[in-house]
């Protein structure tokens, strides 16, 4: 039967090879896939919220990584890993360590330096992280879980409400939320650093 998805906006389609990388064969539908990526997620808050984690473990490529498999890797055998294939988002594919490993040196500048509010350090880098685009899929997601992190982890402060709706179903809230994060894109932050904490 296969995996037969419907995208909407702000979601990057997979290409054949990705959707290969299914675990679970009888997921057909976005509905089913998005009901087992939500529980492998919540799988992945409660071991993430069990950790204490320094700063300089928290913002590094082994961490981002770690953090997506946990969130991904009971549905795709691809989570965890970089993207090999080109998309409609994000720096080329043979880019991305380079440019997650300058996003997460500035991050630590930013933190160490107090050159901005936290809530605009947790939502640079969240926003430049989805930017990157390092995974085939959730990126967004993996994004918002960490400027969460940044925001509890290092700063101390509550995780953000996003919202307070599921960002993955095609609601008033998500299309205030791309909008938002299209803002970002054009250097205008203050609409995502509002959402994030609406």
């Amino acid at each position: 039967m296969g995996l037969n998805l419907v995208y909407i906006d702000g979601q990057t389609p997979l290409d054949e090879e990705e959707k290969e990388g299914l675990r679970i064969k009888t997921i057909s539908t976005r509905e089913e896939l998005d009901e087992f990526e939500q529980y492998n997620i919540e799988k992945a808050i409660q071991w993430m919220y069990s950790r204490k984690l320094k700063k300089e473990q928290l913002l590094s490529e082994k961490f981002i990584r770690e953090l997506h498999k946990k969130m991904y890797d009971d549905v795709w055998l691809w989570a965890g890993k970089f993207r090999t294939s080109e998309k409609n988002i994000g720096v080329r594919s043979y880019k991305i360590a380079t440019e997650l490993k300058m996003l997460m040196d500035d991050c630590l500048f930013w933190i160490e330096n107090n050159t901005f509010e936290p809530v605009e350090i947790a939502v640079r880098c969240k926003h430049k992280l989805v930017s990157i685009h390092c995974f085939a899929n959730g990126n967004g997601r993996h994004s918002r879980l960490m400027a969460d992190l940044i925001m509890e982890k290092v700063f101390e402060k509550p995780a953000f409400s996003w919202g307070g709706n599921n960002l993955v179903k095609p609601t008033d809230k998500r299309n205030l939320y791309i909008k938002a994060v299209q803002l970002a894109d054009k250097n205008e932050l203050q609409p995502l650093i509002e959402f994030a904490q609406s």
